[in-house]
């Protein structure tokens, strides 16, 4: 059983969902402004600061919790089919996790598709790395996060790096990332009935605006399991079990720790779509975030 808390999100989703249901011609205006909603179930983080900035030309929002390690920061890509969601629908969510882990966030509102298809997401991250690293900040204090396709970002910003011959993250950090442009994930069809908002439908329109009807399914950034991930950084994974992603996460997970890569799985029973968007408001978002704390403090 999912804690009443937890029911927000499905809710939430379920509203989204028929909405597009009932309104098949939606404008991708009408569903940014839908899915700004993302930060309604993230409670507000205590002590934790905002400020608006722009990093390598990059529009940012910094999370700064109160007593962070500043020398230390979080490149956070949101969520959203690389369509929709925001740096500000995410800075809650964020936010809790810059400071479970004591250190900064610079949570980047990266162009968007279908007006910038890929690969604008990728350089908007390269740019900001580039620029904490012009900054002084130190690679290995540097860690990339983010979630569904801001997940896919996290981790193919990062084989990036690695092409450009930059030193590469001291972590990466991925809740239900969308990885596989090719639709391909069992998980897809075996939790069709429980996630509340991620059909394979949605996941195509949303593929179409990202590739731009240009970029090939199986490009190796795009879809960051076409890669070999030799050298990566250490990485934590997590997902729900109710959603039609999971099986992306494991996906990576199996890649990762084939090339020796510092991994962990953490599929969490009866949880839905980036159910860390939850933080501060669930048990079970809460209990994540102090396991992937615990993780990083580890490292």
């Amino acid at each position: 059983m999912i804690s009443k808390e937890a029911d927000v999100l499905r809710a939430l989703y379920q509203s989204w969902t028929d909405q597009m249901v009932a309104n098949p011609n939606l404008t991708i205006l009408n569903l940014r402004s839908m899915f700004d909603e993302w930060g309604q179930p993230a409670l507000e983080p205590e002590d934790v600061s905002y400020k608006s900035d722009f990093v390598g030309g990059v529009e940012t929002i910094w999370a700064l919790p109160a007593g962070a390690d500043k020398s230390k920061v979080i490149i956070y890509t949101h969520g959203g089919g690389f369509a929709v969601g925001s740096a500000d629908s995410h800075r809650k969510m964020a936010g809790h996790l810059a400071k479970a882990l004591g250190v900064t966030s610079a949570i980047l509102h990266y162009r968007r598709a279908p007006e910038h298809p890929y690969p604008a997401q990728i350089e908007d991250a390269v740019s900001a790395y580039k620029a904490l690293l012009a900054k002084g900040y130190e690679a290995k204090n540097i860690l990339t996060a983010g979630d569904s396709a801001g997940g896919n970002l996290a981790v193919s910003s990062v084989l990036k790096f690695r092409d450009l011959g930059l030193p590469l993250p001291g972590a990466v950090i991925v809740y239900s990332p969308w990885l596989d442009m090719a639709l391909r994930g069992e998980t897809l069809k075996t939790n069709a009935g429980t996630d509340a908002l991620v059909s394979r439908a949605i996941l195509e329109g949303m593929a179409g605006m990202f590739l731009g009807g240009k970029t090939d399914p199986l490009d190796k950034l795009a879809n960051p399991l076409e890669n070999d991930f030799v050298g990566f950084p250490p990485i934590y994974i997590t997902c729900g079990s109710a959603e039609t992603l999971q099986n992306d996460s494991e996906r990576l997970f199996s890649k990762v720790t084939a090339a020796g890569v510092k991994a962990e799985l953490s599929v969490v029973p009866g949880m839905q779509h980036v159910f860390p968007s939850l933080s501060g408001r669930a048990p079970e978002a809460d209990a994540e975030l102090a396991k992937i704390a615990a993780w990083f403090k580890a490292l």
